[in-house]
C-alpha cells in the first residue's frame, strides 16, 4: 500500500459511507482533525453529532458547522429530534452536504439515515431500514428503533396525505 492510499484510508472517517450521494452521509465517531478536513473535502458543511458528548477537535474545522442531538446509545430519537434531523437536512441540502454520527455509526445513525429516506424517498419504513442496512451493515440495533422508523413513516404518511 502506498503512502498516499495510507493517508487517505488515515483521513476517511470511521464507517464513512454516502447515502444520498454528496447529500447526507453516515459515519462513526470522528476522531482525528483529517476525519473533518475530509468531510470538507467532500463537500460536507454540516456535522450531526448523535452522541451524549460533542466529538473531540470538532472546532479544527470552524468551516464545518456542528449541530448536536444529545441521545443516549442504544435508544430510539424521539419525533422531535427526528424532525431536527430532517430540518438541518433540508436546510443543508440547498448546495451543502450533511454527515450524521454517533460513536459507531449504526444504531441512532442508522435510524436517523432511514426517517431521512422515508422522507424524501417516500418510502416505507420497512423499506427504509432494509436499504439502511444493505448501506451500513449492523444498523438500527433494537426493536425501538426500528419502531422509531415505522412511527415516523406513519405520521409521515398522515401529514402528507392531505
Amino acid at each position: 500500500m502506498g503512502e498516499r492510499e495510507k493517508e487517505d484510508r488515515s483521513s476517511t472517517p470511521p464507517n464513512f459511507s454516502w447515502v444520498d450521494m454528496e447529500k447526507v452521509a453516515g459515519m462513526a465517531w470522528p476522531c482525528r482533525s483529517a476525519h473533518y478536513r475530509f468531510l470538507l473535502e467532500k463537500g460536507i458543511k454540516h456535522l450531526v453529532c448523535l452522541c451524549e458528548s460533542k466529538p473531540p477537535d470538532h472546532e479544527s474545522c470552524p468551516d464545518l458547522t456542528l449541530h448536536h442531538i444529545p441521545m443516549v446509545d442504544f435508544t430510539p430519537p424521539s419525533p422531535s429530534q427526528i424532525q431536527t434531523f430532517i430540518s438541518i437536512t433540508e436546510y443543508a441540502n440547498t448546495g451543502q452536504a450533511v454527515a450524521v454520527h454517533c460513536k459507531h455509526g449504526h444504531g441512532r445513525t442508522g435510524t436517523m439515515l432511514a426517517c431521512y429516506l422515508v422522507k424524501t424517498r417516500k418510502i416505507s419504513g420497512a423499506e427504509a431500514i432494509k436499504t439502511i442496512r444493505s448501506i451500513r451493515p449492523g444498523s438500527i440495533e433494537t426493536p425501538e428503533q426500528e419502531r422509531a422508523v415505522l412511527e415516523f413513516q406513519k405520521f409521515f404518511s398522515q401529514n402528507t396525505a392531505l
